[in-house]
């Protein structure tokens, strides 16, 4: 017999990071850990791309991208709040930079609304409602696994 409390009516945990003054969110599942920029030990050197050279978190070599470049027109100002998502994907270990983590959220499905003009991001998941906050929901595995990173897809997010 089919209980009400269905994996489907359950909220997730999402960790919502603050990127050229948007709030976007993704799976907390996927989060190994959160650190300060400043606290990586930098491998190779940053060329202003972005994938922002080699880090060392905890004794593993990571790639890490900086969102900031890849999503913004401005270029990546580090201060104390810049922080850095450890992902656990699907392929890899790697480093994200961001403007900031703020907090995690829970949401359910319903709560996020799929984007009607996302088609070719397919990375965007949709826009959910927490609070008064829209957050946009990324899937970061298909986010990271962009190879090459169009104007047109900076401009969708």
């Amino acid at each position: 017999m089919a209980s009400s409390n269905t994996p489907q009516a359950e909220a997730r945990q999402y960790l919502v990071f603050r990127l050229g003054g948007r709030d976007y969110a993704l799976d907390f599942e996927r989060v190994q850990e959160l650190r300060p920029l400043q606290a990586l030990e930098r491998l190779a050197g940053d060329d202003g791309g972005v994938i922002s050279g080699l880090v060392v978190s905890r004794g593993v070599i990571m790639p890490i991208v900086d969102m900031r470049i890849a999503f913004g027109p401005r270029p990546p100002q580090h201060d104390p709040r810049t922080d850095v998502i450890v992902l656990k994907l699907s392929s890899c270990v790697m480093g994200m930079v961001v403007d900031g983590v703020t907090d995690i959220v829970a949401l359910k499905q319903e709560q996020i609304q799929p984007v009607a003009s996302a088609t070719e991001v397919d990375y965007l998941t949709g826009v959910g409602e927490v609070e008064g906050r829209r957050l946009i929901v990324v899937d970061i595995d298909k986010l990271m696994s962009v190879r090459k990173i169009q104007y047109g897809a900076r401009q969708a997010a």
